[in-house]
C-alpha cells in the first residue's frame, strides 16, 4: 500500500464493504484479531511453538471487540489468557458485545481499573504478550482524562522497546495516539513519560495510518505491520474526505521509472542540455562547501549541466575542489541578471552556505527570473524577520525545503498551532501544517524530518517517512540538507514538476542513506546515487 488513510477514510472504506453486502463487521473483526495472532507468531516465532500466557486489555469500542477475538484465538491455541475491560460490557457497540459474549465462554473479563491490574506484572511474571486492545484509530479524546486506568499502564514502558517481558502488541496504533497525527492525545499538556503505551509490535489492518509516520506515532509504534483484512478494491465514499495522502514516491507504488522517462531518461539520443542546468549559488571565500555538496548532488541525479556561481575571491577555492562542475563568477545581483540570459538554465539553488546578506540581495533577482528554484538554508532563514516580502516573490515553481527551526520563523503562527497540546482528536498535524504553509507562500514546502512532509498549494501532499524498516538516522549529519537541495534542484533541471522532484530526491535521499549504512557522511550521499538507480533498474 502507498496510501496513508485518516481514521475517517478507513472508517468509509468498511462502509462502503458493508454497503457492498460482500462483508459484515463480524467477519472484519475476525480477520483483524487474527491478523494480530498472526502478526505476532511471525514476529516471535518462538510463541506458536507452545502455549504461553497472554493478557489482553480491552476498551470500550470495536477495538475492544478485536481484543476479544485475539484473547479467543490464543485461547484456542492453547494459551492461558486473562482478559481486562475498560468500560461498561453492556455498552459495547454490536459486533465488539457478540465477540465478549464468545470469550465469555472461555473465559472471564475483568474490569480494568488501577485496583484489579496494579501489580500484574509482578503476580504473573510467566506472561510472554501484552495485547493493548483500548483504543485505536477512532480515539478522539485524551487517554489521560479517562480515570485511573493510565495509572495501570504504568509498568508497560519497562515492559516495551526494549524487548524484557512481556511483549507489548497493539492493535490498529498504540492507545492515546491519534491516528490522524501520530500526536499523544493530552488534556494537560505535558503526559507523564511512564504513562505512554510503547509497543514492541504495533498491528494494522489495510492501510497504515498518517500517525503509524507523523509525531510520536513510530516511536510509539516499534515496529509495524499492515494486514490485510480483505478490503482490497473497496474505496472510500465520503465526498467531504479529504483527499489520500501518498508516501514520496516509492518504486513499489507507482515507480520511479515513469518519472524518468517522461522528464528525458538519458539514452545514445540525449545530450546534455536536454537534461537540463542547474545553478548553485554559493558564498564566499570559505563558505562554498554546502553548495560544492548541492552541486554534486544535482549532477549525481542527472542534470546535464551544473554551474557554481561565487563571488570572485572564491573563483581559486572552488576551482581546487570541482571538476565537472563549471564556475561563474556571480558578485551581486547584477551579475547574477546578467548570468541568468541564459536561458538554458531552468533549474537554480540558493541557500546552502550563502550567507545572509548575499541571499537577501541574490533570492530576489533568482526568483524575479521565473525559473524552477530551490530556496534552502540562508535563503530562508535572510527572511525570518519579514517572511511576507519573501512570499511576495515566490512562484508556483519554487521548492522551499525547511527544518522545524526555519519552518517556525518562516510560518510562526502555523508552528505555534503545531507545537499546542492535542486535546481533542483529530488534532492539529504535521500534514496540516505543510499544506497551510504551502497555501500560504504559494509553492511546494517540504518540511523536513523524519517524518519529512513534502506539499503544495493545489493540496498535493506527500509524507517520506524515514521510519521501521527505512529509518537512517545517520543522516543527521553535516551537510546532508545541502545534498537533498542539490537532489531537488537537479530533478527540477530534468523537468521534474516541483511536488514530484521533491517527494522522489527525498525518497532518494534516505535510500542513499539505507544503502551506505552506518558511518555515512554527506560527500558519501551523491556517490551512492548510482548505486541505488542500478537497483532500481534505471
Amino acid at each position: 500500500m502507498t496510501e496513508l488513510l485518516t481514521a475517517a477514510q478507513m472508517r468509509a472504506i468498511e462502509q462502503a464493504a458493508f454497503d457492498s453486502g460482500r462483508v459484515t463487521g463480524l467477519e472484519l473483526m475476525e480477520r483483524a484479531g487474527r491478523g494480530v495472532v498472526e502478526a505476532v507468531f511471525e514476529e516471535w516465532p518462538e510463541l506458536a511453538q507452545s502455549p504461553h500466557r497472554a493478557v489482553v486489555l480491552c476498551g470500550p469500542g470495536n477495538n475492544g471487540g478485536d481484543g476479544f477475538v485475539v484473547a479467543r484465538l490464543l485461547k484456542d491455541w492453547g494459551w492461558e489468557v486473562e482478559v481486562f475491560l475498560y468500560g461498561d460490557p453492556d455498552k459495547l457497540p454490536p459486533d465488539a458485545r457478540v465477540n465478549c459474549e464468545r470469550w465469555c465462554g472461555l473465559g472471564a473479563v475483568e474490569p480494568l481499573t488501577a485496583e484489579t491490574i496494579d501489580g500484574y506484572e509482578e503476580d504473573h511474571p510467566d506472561t510472554v504478550l501484552a495485547v493493548d486492545a483500548l483504543f485505536g484509530t477512532g480515539l478522539t479524546r485524551p487517554f489521560n482524562d479517562l480515570g485511573n486506568v493510565q495509572d495501570t499502564l504504568n509498568y508497560w514502558q519497562a515492559a516495551s522497546p526494549q524487548g524484557t517481558a512481556p511483549r507489548v502488541v497493539s492493535v490498529d496504533i498504540p492507545s492515546g495516539i491519534c491516528s490522524d497525527t501520530g500526536r499523544y492525545l493530552d488534556a494537560e499538556g505535558i503526559i507523564p513519560y511512564d504513562c505512554l503505551i510503547m509497543a514492541n509490535l504495533t498491528v494494522t489492518f489495510h492501510a497504515a495510518k498518517r500517525g503509524h509516520h507523523l509525531a510520536s506515532g513510530p516511536q510509539g509504534c516499534g515496529r509495524l505491520r499492515v494486514t490485510s483484512i480483505g478490503l482490497e478494491g473497496f474505496r472510500q465514499t465520503d465526498p467531504n474526505s479529504e483527499g489520500l495522502l501518498r508516501f514520496a514516491t516509492d518504486p513499489k507504488g507507482e515507480g520511479f521509472l515513469p518519472l524518468f522517462q517522461r522528464a528525458g531518461k538519458k539514452t545514445a539520443h540525449t545530450h546534455k542540455y536536454t537534461h537540463g542546468h542547474a545553478l548553485i549559488l554559493s558564498g564566499g571565500s570559505g563558505k562554498g562547501g554546502a553548495a560544492r555538496l548541492s552541486a554534486r548532488g544535482a549532477l549525481r541525479i542527472g542534470a546535464g549541466l551544473v554551474t557554481v556561481g561565487c563571488p570572485p575571491e572564491a573563483v581559486v577555492e572552488n576551482a581546487a575542489r570541482l571538476d565537472a562542475v563549471i564556475l561563474a563568477q556571480i558578485a551581486d545581483g547584477d551579475a547574477l541578471g546578467r548570468v541568468l540570459e541564459d536561458q538554458r538554465i531552468n533549474a537554480l539553488c540558493l541557500g546552502p552556505g550563502l550567507g545572509l546578506d548575499r541571499a537577501r540581495e541574490l533570492v530576489p533577482v533568482a526568483l524575479s527570473a521565473g525559473r524552477r528554484t530551490v530556496l534552502d538554508a540562508d535563503a530562508l532563514t535572510a527572511f525570518a524577520d519579514r517572511p511576507d516580502d519573501l512570499f511576495r516573490l515566490l512562484h508556483a515553481a519554487c521548492v522551499m525545503t525547511p527544518h522545524a527551526g526555519e519552518f517556525a520563523r518562516l510560518f510562526p503562527d502555523i508552528a505555534e498551532q503545531l507545537a499546542a497540546p492535542a486535546t481533542t482528536g483529530p488534532a492539529y498535524s504535521k500534514v496540516d501544517a505543510t499544506r497551510d504553509a504551502a497555501a500560504r507562500a504559494g509553492c511546494t514546502i517540504l518540511f523536513k524530518g523524519p517524518d519529512t512532509v513534502i506539499a503544495s498549494p493545489d493540496g498535493s501532499c506527500a509524507i517520506n517517512s524515514a521510519h521501521y524498516d527505512r529509518a537512517a538516522p545517520w543522516l543527521a549529519t553535516a551537510g546532508s540538507g545541502d545534498v537533498l537541495a542539490g537532489f531537488i534542484t537537479g530533478l527540477l533541471a530534468r523537468g521534474f514538476s516541483p511536488q514530484e522532484a521533491a517527494e522522489t530526491a527525498a525518497w532518494l535521499h534516505v535510500e542513499c542513506a539505507l544503502s551506505f549504512g552506518p558511518g555515512l557522511i554527506a560527500e558519501d550521499l551523491p556517490k551512492e546515487l548510482p548505486k541505488v538507480f542500478r537497483s532500481l533498474g534505471l
